[in-house]
């Protein structure tokens, strides 16, 4: 099987011995720093400790999705599983008036620390940690004069590389969402993690999520065209719906060989280009019938002037759609059409609330790798949304301009 294709049935079997732990007295071993308040908590699953860098951390935000988890563990489909690591340090960027961090950090005694090198050092000067968890999403961050969010998450990793450099030894990192707002930082992160050869992943959560019905491509799928659905901020979710495209679209045959080109349209050209075949109707239809609906009319009235949709054209000739509705679905989903059949393959990312599900996933794959050194699936996925998205929102700025983009010459196979 495939390391993309780990279904929850997998998952949960790996994961079934673990859950006799997950009762075990607060002394246990692994445990000792835990805080004597529960009586009865999970011990860890390994002995390696993790340094969690956010950007500030309440409820239901990223931090608290994944950090969380790391420190108490989780539940899903009815068994209770043990934190995969050991938090070993907290940074916070933006401590706010509704911050949960610092308490849970008080709960389970985690020391909270003043910045990212001393979560990573944990006060000894040199790595003193197995893995890096960052989660730059949240915050009172300004944005560009493209409407993009400047969130630190470059400066998180820099100083995470920074101290490995120092240390002359590097361990696992994970980025939550795109890796930056810009190729060009996007691509230096990738490089550093190449150069210094420690694993490395990043993404949405969406492509974990559950699939309604389970599609999942085998590699080598002959796709012809491909779209997916999404909605919100063109750029804070514009992340998750290229996401939901590129997990299908690089099983493709030939794996990902990159994208030669993509372009914005909003609006009336959105549905001009609809109408004249740049996108598929037939994909949309079939995305849209799998998923709730929120409007009451037809896409086109309920979205109007504010649609939105990214084109894609992929080196091999494949050309695929992202569209973003801003009222008439809020959901994520996939369609696709393969070469030689007649049927669509269409899929809901169903997103379980208030569970969650998909970031318990998430954490379950990033805890993976923090525990065995290598990544569960690969983040050249996120570099080329990442460089996709950037482009993007350039189009959009520069008048719905097609943009050839050379620098994502992206080749991997997953």
């Amino acid at each position: 099987m495939n390391r993309t294709s780990t279904t929850r049935r997998r998952f949960l079997a790996q994961s079934a011995g673990l859950a006799a732990t997950a009762f075990l007295p607060a002394r246990a071993a692994g445990q000792q720093t835990y805080p004597e308040p529960r009586a009865l908590i999970a011990a860890p699953a390994s002995d390696k400790k993790v340094a969690a860098i956010v950007t500030t951390y309440h409820r239901y935000s990223h931090a608290d999705n994944l950090v969380t988890r790391f420190m108490e563990g989780y539940h899903v489909a009815g068994k209770s599983y043990p934190p995969p690591c050991q938090v070993a340090s907290l940074y916070i960027d933006q401590v706010t008036d509704i911050d949960i961090g610092r308490p849970l950090a008080k709960q389970w005694r985690v020391p909270v620390v003043k910045s990212p090198a001393e979560a990573l050092t944990l006060g000894t000067g040199k790595l003193a940690v197995d893995g890096v968890l960052v989660v730059g999403e949240h915050g009172d961050y300004p944005r560009n004069e493209k409407g993009q969010k400047l969130y630190p998450r470059r400066r998180f990793f820099e100083e995470a590389v920074k101290v490995f450099r120092d240390s002359k030894r590097a361990v696992p990192v994970f980025n939550d969402k795109h890796l930056s707002i810009s190729w060009t930082d996007a691509k230096w992160m990738y490089d550093q993690s190449r150069e210094l050869g420690f694993a490395f992943m990043a993404g949405s959560s969406v492509p974990l999520a559950h699939r309604r019905p389970d599609l999942r491509p085998e590699n080598g799928t002959d796709w012809e065209r491909a779209l997916s659905i999404g909605y919100g901020h063109y750029d804070d979710y514009g992340s998750h719906t290229l996401e939901a495209l590129q997990v299908m679209t690089e099983r493709r045959k030939g794996g990902e060989t990159g994208v030669k080109a993509v372009q914005c349209l909003e609006g009336k050209e959105a549905w001009e280009a609809l109408k004249a075949g740049k996108w598929d109707r037939s994909l949309l239809d079939a995305a849209l019938a799998r998923t709730p609906i929120l409007g009451k009319g037809k896409i086109e009235d309920d979205d109007g002037a504010d649609a939105l949709v990214y084109l894609v054209e992929y080196r091999d000739g494949l050309t695929a759609a992202a569209y973003m509705s801003p009222r008439h679905v809020r959901e994520w989903a996939f369609a696709g059409k393969q070469k030689g059949k007649a049927d669509i393959s269409a899929c809901w990312y169903e997103l379980v609330k208030p569970q969650r599900d998909h970031f318990t996933w998430q954490a379950h794959h990033v805890g993976q790798m923090m525990i065995t050194g290598k990544a569960a699936y690969p983040v050249e996925r996120t570099l080329i949304t990442t460089g996709m998205l950037d482009f993007l929102i350039q189009s959009k700025v520069k008048g719905h301009q097609r943009i050839e983009t050379p620098e994502l010459d992206v080749k991997y196979s997953s």
